[in-house]
This record gives C-alpha cells, sequence and structure tokens, in this order.
C-alpha cells in the first residue's frame, strides 16, 4: 500500500532550479534508495518532505491524503523523520538529551525532565544497537562515528512511520552497518517506510527494495533493485559511462619516506609501528574504535599523551613534543575525517581555505601578496577542476566532493610529500569519487605517498598497495594488495587472526 506520493514538487532559490516537478513515492514496509550525484535534488526533496523547506509547486499524499507542512514540528507530527548527512545533535548535550530532545519524559510538580527515566530507556536503546556508549556522555566529546550512531538511534527511536536516511552509513564501519542493516529489516516488518540516501552503491543494492534516481533536479526513473546494477545505476545518475570506477595506476615504488615506530597513545594506541613510501598508497582498515583516526592524529602531532619515534626524510621527530606545525614543516599534511568540523572554514572565501597551510609563501613583510593569492587560487581551482562560481565564493557552498578537492588543493599547494587522508570519500558522490581517486594515483604518479583511511573496504582494496590493520588500538596486521581480500581484512580488523 502507497504509503507517501510526492507529485510535482518543485523548487527553486535564486537563481537555481532545485527540484523541477519531481515525483516519488514510498510504500509501506519498504526501502526506496534515492540517488543522485551532489547538487541533483535529494536532499532538498527530503528537506521539503521533513517540513524544514515548502515546495513551490506540488502536493504530499500521506495513506493518499494531501498534507501541507509549515515546519518539521508538523511533519514529525505526521510520523517522518530525518536522519541529517550533517549531523544534527547538539553538542554540549548528552547522549540522552539528544534523543529524546523535544519529547522529554516528564514528572512531579513543578514539572520536570525524568533524568533517571530518560537515561534507562536510552540505555536500552544503546544495546539494541551494540553501541559502548553511556547515555550520559557528552555527544561533543564523541567520534565522528559516535555522533553517526547517536543520529541514527535517535531517528529510529522516535517509532515513525517514515523515516528518511540521508547517508546513514557515512562515518561509520562495516559493522555498525550491519547492526543498522539489521534495525532496518525489523522496521519494515513494522510496516514502517525508508528513504534511504546513499553513495555506497554497493550498499543500495543490498539493502533497497526499489531505486529512483535524480539528476540536475529532475526524475530521471526508478529501478527494482534486483533488477538493476551499479553501472546502470551510475548511468542514470552521472549521465555517462564511467568505465574505471577504481582507477588504480601502477606506479614505481620508491624508498621510505615516513617511518613510525612504537607509536603509543594510553588508552587509545598501543607500540604501532609501519612505513610508507614514496609513490604509495598504504591503506588503513579496522572497525570503529580500532584506532585509525587515532594513529594518525598521533603521527601529525595532533594530540597530547603520544610516545614513540617517527622518521620523515630520514628526520627524527620526537612523537611527544610533536605538533602539526612541525608535521606541515616537515611536508606532512593530514586532511581529517571531518571536513566541515575541522578541516574547513565554512564561512570564509574559497581563497582563503585554499592558501591557508602556504601563506608564508604569499607574505610579505607580514602582509599577504593579494594578487599572488589570487594567481595562486585560480591555478589550484584550474588544477583539480573544483567546481566553484569564483574564488571569492563561500566554501560552505560548495558540494561535498569540491569541499575535499579544496583541502587536498590546499595541501597540493604546500607542496606536501606525505598526504593522510582519513575518509577522503565520505559523503561525496560517485563521479566526485572518481575525481578523488584520480588525484590520488596523481599524487603517488609525482612520488608522494598517500596514507589513506577508510571504511569502504573496496575503496581500500581497490586502490591500496599496502593494507595496514588495526584491531583495538594495536597493529593486527599489514598485508599486500595481492594477497588481500574482504575476508582476510576482517579476521584482522575483528581480532580473529593473528599477525603473519
Amino acid at each position: 500500500m502507497a504509503l507517501l506520493r510526492m507529485r510535482g514538487i518543485t523548487k527553486i532559490f535564486p537563481g537555481v532550479v532545485a527540484l523541477d516537478g519531481v515525483d516519488f513515492d514510498l510504500n509501506e514496509g519498504e526501502v526506496h534508495v534515492l540517488l543522485g550525484e551532489n547538487g541533483a535534488g535529494k536532499s532538498t526533496l527530503m528537506k521539503i518532505l521533513a517540513g524544514i523547506y515548502s515546495a513551490d509547486q506540488g502536493e504530499i499524499l500521506i495513506h493518499g491524503k494531501p498534507v501541507v507542512f509549515q515546519n518539521a514540528k508538523d511533519a514529525a507530527e505526521h510520523g517522518i523523520s530525518i536522519i541529517h548527512q550533517e549531523f544534527n545533535l547538539i553538542p554540549h548535550l548528552s547522549v540522552a538529551e539528544n534523543i529524546f530532545i523535544g519529547r522529554e519524559p516528564i514528572k512531579g510538580w513543578p514539572a520536570r525532565i525524568d533524568f533517571e527515566q530518560m537515561n534507562a530507556a536510552t540505555a536500552e536503546i544503546l544495546r539494541s544497537f551494540n553501541l559502548d556508549l553511556k547515555p550520559t556522555d557528552i555527544v561533543g566529546e564523541l567520534s565522528v562515528a559516535m555522533r553517526q550512531m547517536v543520529e541514527i538511534a535517535r531517528a529510529i527511536s522516535t517509532k515513525s512511520k517514515i523515516i528518511i536516511m540521508d547517508e546513514p552509513t557515512a562515518a561509520i564501519t562495516e559493522q555498525e552497518i550491519a547492526e543498522l542493516f539489521s534495525h532496518i529489516e525489523q522496521l519494515k516488518e513494522q510496516g514502517v517506510g525508508i528513504i534511504y540516501i546513499s553513495h555506497r552503491l554497493s550498499e543500495v543494492l543490498e539493502i533497497g527494495d526499489r531505486v529512483s534516481v535524480l539528476r540536475d533536479g529532475k526524475y530521471v526513473g526508478t529501478r527494482n533493485a534486483k533488477e538493476t546494477d551499479t553501472d546502470e545505476l551510475i548511468r542514470m545518475m552521472v549521465g555517462r559511462e564511467i568505465t574505471t570506477f577504481y582507477p588504480k595506476e601502477s606506479v614505481e615504488i620508491g624508498e621510505e619516506i615516513l617511518v613510525a615506530s612504537d607509536v603509543s597513545r594510553p588508552g587509545y594506541l598501543k607500540d604501532i609501528s609501519f612505513s610508507v613510501r614514496r609513490g604509495e598508497v598504504l591503506g588503513v582498515a579496522g572497525l570503529m574504535g580500532s584506532g585509525r583516526t587515532e594513529l594518525m592524529r598521533a603521527i601529525f602531532g595532533a594530540d597530547r599523551g603520544v610516545s614513540g619515534q617517527l622518521f620523515i626524510n630520514g628526520r627524527e621527530i620526537d612523537l611527544a613534543n610533536h605538533s602539526p606545525e612541525k608535521s606541515v614543516k616537515s611536508g606532512l599534511a593530514f586532511l581529517t575525517e571531518d571536513r566541515k568540523g575541522s578541516g574547513l572554514l565554512l564561512n570564509l572565501a574559497v581563497h582563503v581555505n585554499l592558501t591557508l597551510a602556504g601563506l608564508g609563501r604569499l607574505t610579505r613583510f607580514g602582509v599577504i601578496d593579494k594578487r599572488a593569492e589570487t594567481d595562486a587560487s585560480l591555478d589550484l581551482v584550474k588544477l583539480l577542476d573544483i567546481k566553484t562560481p569564483s574564488i571569492g565564493t563561500s566554501v560552505n557552498s560548495l558540494s561535498g566532493g569540491n569541499q575535499q578537492k579544496v583541502i587536498l588543493a590546499r595541501w597540493l599547494f604546500n607542496n606536501a610529500d606525505i598526504i593522510i587522508l582519513d575518509e577522503p570519500t565520505r559523503g561525496i558522490d560517485v563521479g566526485a569519487k572518481v575525481e578523488i581517486y584520480s588525484i590520488i594515483n596523481e599524487l603517488v604518479s609525482e612520488g608522494k605517498a598517500v596514507i589513506m583511511v577508510s571504511s569502504d573496504l573496496p575503496e581500500v582494496l581497490s586502490l591500496s598497495d599496502r593494507i595496514m590493520v588495526l584491531c583495538q588500538g594495536t597493529l593486527a596486521g599489514i598485508v599486500e594488495r595481492d594477497e588481500a581480500s574482504q575476508e582476510r581484512i576482517m579476521e584482522l580488523a575483528t581480532g580473529s587472526a593473528t599477525l603473519s
């Protein structure tokens, strides 16, 4: 039975037709996947359904009855909830307060929040997701992956009849994805309709019943998930053939450029040693909590309490006295997994973000040479094909893929020799992913080294020359490309295999 119908939805922003007469429907107990490149209109369509935007034209029907939402509260009262691609959590509140915000249990007179009941209910929700969290944990202190799981848990706990999941797996690992998919199957059995947005095409075909595609704000078509494949979906999304999704090129591997020895941080990392060579992509895999991001932050000097030795181009650095400034001067770059939170100055212009790490090259007597900055920015935009109206545009207005390219360009401008990429394709579309992969190939062909942390196993397996696997803060193994498989990586990541 049709749970939802959206007919002729049109939305126009100044100078941009975001949606042009789009149709979409959802049945009870169905996962209907919505695909499209960044800017195709997916999030705009869902924000209209969730009451965040209002449509300029078109209608929404729930169980056949027309509805009009004045705001998000209206939509929620009609049983619609949304898991946003960009976190919609309040950092200084606890996990329990975020999950129950707006529907807190009340007791007594004068009325007050029943924290005991709220924390108990939250603990039960967290147990159902096998999350190692306390209801009282502060959300702002959690990792990106844990925050994503809190966002998911909150939406599912509302008992909504329509749940919109916008990139729910972008920041979580295979183990958490399996937990989420199990919950989705339970929701389907209860008649809940799920609209699922993702750039991970393999999981789309695994979890979806139907797949609809938008391109440039227009409806392209719908396919049964079991009757299509990734090649057809990519053609529908981008309007062209992408012949090689993971374009790995053969590059001559050179000498060691970075060597890390006995890297430790109490509670996070224990005695991890590894090296990276010129022209090499070293993949880093592991489950959430394995220490992947913590290891990258340690060698970049972003955290205190780290011990061990680091050699960059033969120059020794004591990790106990390390810093990001020393890393940058040594030719080490770090693209964080949270590009919006710690990678970009979102409200500043593209040119500011592009040249931030190399201002010393543009400054004379403490004053930035604006002409040199403009010339450098234009060269970088052209080099990486960054799609932006101008270099003066706020970086916040760019798509996820172009934001990622801005950060990459920043470190290219600084002439980094070793580039750490932590979840480089998280939340970006298929076309942008291929562009990022091509940039990685260009970097290593120039003799640079790339360390790539990714929760996307096919990505790691396809692009890496070696794969370093972490498990509970320790080194589980380093696997050569020709010996690597999803099964082997997962055995190491889960601790069911040992160092070979």
